[in-house]
């Protein structure tokens, strides 16, 4: 069995999020003034909500962030629908007041790291009958109620926190994470999932894959009841094998949902 065999993935929806500093001395001056900025931010976001026949799109309150005040997070089913979502934010009365910086693609997704280990013990993976038996799990996995929460989230009620940070896996001499046996990389990925499901029901989880998309290749984007949770989440997997020989972590955003009508309470309209 090869060693460098890729997993079998399943993929949901696209994904963008966007970061964006704001000028508030102009939001809040002449004729847009800060109500009239609130009112055209919940028109944006209710006309993104009215053409989604799927997916959605939501505003976060960024906190620290390096000088970023709004984290938009977009998911839409294909890649056509996603571009017009960034082209409406581009275009909309908004867009004058707010800079872009950073933004980051990807799409929801579910590794199958057991699955194709599985299937390569008891089939070359060159063969015929190691794609079909991929293929039948894959199937069944795609059915699931829990895989399908992973590939078409639905943020659970309550969790007004979010965390996003983008992370790869590291390629060093003696840390390359893609020279190992699949069956390693399965162990590894089971060890490092049991320390997230302690969290279950405090923290929901968004995997997305970014190869190939981007410039890291996966963005994880975690929303809580309480943002400590966080912190403990990722300490707990910082000592967890997968990371700490194999993780390599990008800059992590951190803020607050907000209700689609609250926006003139945040900028202190009327």
């Amino acid at each position: 069995m090869p060693s460098q065999l890729a997993p079998a993935t399943l993929e949901g929806w696209y994904a963008l999020h966007q970061m964006f500093s704001m000028d508030w001395a102009s939001a809040r001056a002449g004729s847009a003034g800060a109500g009239s900025f609130a009112a055209e931010a919940e028109a944006l976001f209710g006309r993104l909500a009215a053409s989604a026949a799927e997916g959605w799109s939501e505003p976060v309150r960024l906190v620290g962030a390096g000088g970023a005040d709004w984290m938009f997070i977009h998911f839409r089913p294909t890649l056509e629908e996603l571009a017009e979502v960034q082209r409406v934010v581009a275009t909309s009365t908004l867009a004058p007041f707010l800079t872009l910086t950073y933004e980051y693609l990807s799409v929801t997704e579910a590794g199958l790291y057991h699955a194709t280990a599985d299937a390569a013990k008891e089939f070359d993976p060159g063969s015929e009958e190691f794609r079909r038996r991929v293929e039948e799990v894959s199937a069944a996995e795609a059915a699931s109620a829990h895989v399908r929460s992973r590939l078409y989230p639905q943020v659970p009620e309550g969790m007004r926190y979010v965390s996003f940070y983008p992370m790869s896996k590291r390629r060093a001499v003696d840390q390359n994470w893609y020279a190992l046996d699949v069956r390693e990389r399965s162990r590894l990925m089971r060890d490092h999932g049991m320390i997230g499901r302690k969290y279950a029901g405090r923290i929901f989880q968004v995997i997305t894959g970014s190869i190939g998309l981007d410039d890291w290749e996966w963005g994880v984007t975690l929303f809580a009841r309480d943002a400590l949770d966080f912190k403990r989440l990722v300490t707990e997997m910082r000592f967890d094998e997968a990371s700490a020989v194999y993780g390599e972590f990008g800059r992590f955003f951190t803020g607050i949902r907000f209700a689609p009508g609250g926006w003139g309470a945040l900028l202190g309209a009327g």
